[in-house]
């Protein structure tokens, strides 16, 4: 007979009510792993979408959208300026250093003359004596003609460069203050790594006085 002085725990000792209580807690248990197992899933996928979000919002725009290219480069001697041109618009405009003798328009070899007229991008080096270069296509027709006349060789390899090898991080943008190339066009290591993603082989120059 059910004393009132037993634990509460006593009743569980009648068949009929553990019978019930194990039925029961047989029931919770099932409950609370369906809800742990709804709950692990719910978290996992929450995780993913945060995951991929982050992604999405932290990653360099860069890596999902294409470098804009020019159409076409300009170069105004007298301004000392390289511009990057598409549809008429200016993409970016740099501060350069031309050949030592930089009045006039190349006529010969050696004379250090940076060229006048138009030309393209026609190769471009990644072992030269400087750092990056993107090769011009002079002479042209006109330069070997003017050459022919004047009985010389019309002379090459001009180019739009970096710095010499070993100094872009000690010379940088003090490279612009005189004009020392042998007729190139120069600019600073990091601004000929933007025209060198930016500019395609058989890009149109135009280098004007």
């Amino acid at each position: 007979m059910y004393q009132r002085n037993k634990p509460f725990t006593h009743i569980l000792e009648f068949p009929i009510i553990k019978k019930k209580a194990v039925k029961l807690l047989c029931l919770s248990k099932q409950k609370v792993t369906k809800i742990d197992r709804k709950s692990v899933r719910s978290l996992i996928v929450f995780a993913s979408v945060i995951t991929i979000f982050l992604c999405f919002h932290f990653l360099p725009i860069t890596a999902f959208a294409s470098v804009i290219k020019a159409d076409k480069v300009v170069v105004i001697k007298s301004k000392r300026v390289i511009l990057l041109m598409n549809n008429g618009e200016i993409l970016r405009a740099y501060r350069v250093s031309l050949g030592k003798q930089p009045v006039g328009r190349k006529t010969r070899q050696g004379d250090q003359k940076t060229p006048e007229g138009t030309y393209v991008i026609d190769s471009r080096i990644t072992d030269s004596k400087f750092y990056l270069a993107l090769h011009i296509s002079y002479p042209n027709d006109s330069d070997v003609k003017n050459a022919q006349r004047l009985g010389v060789e019309p002379g090459g390899d001009i180019m739009i460069h970096g710095l010499p090898n070993g100094l872009g991080k000690k010379v940088g943008k003090l490279h612009r203050l005189t004009d020392w190339t042998d007729g190139c066009i120069a600019v600073t290591n990091s601004e000929i790594e933007e025209i060198w993603q930016m500019v395609s082989d058989g890009t149109p120059i135009e280098i004007k006085q």
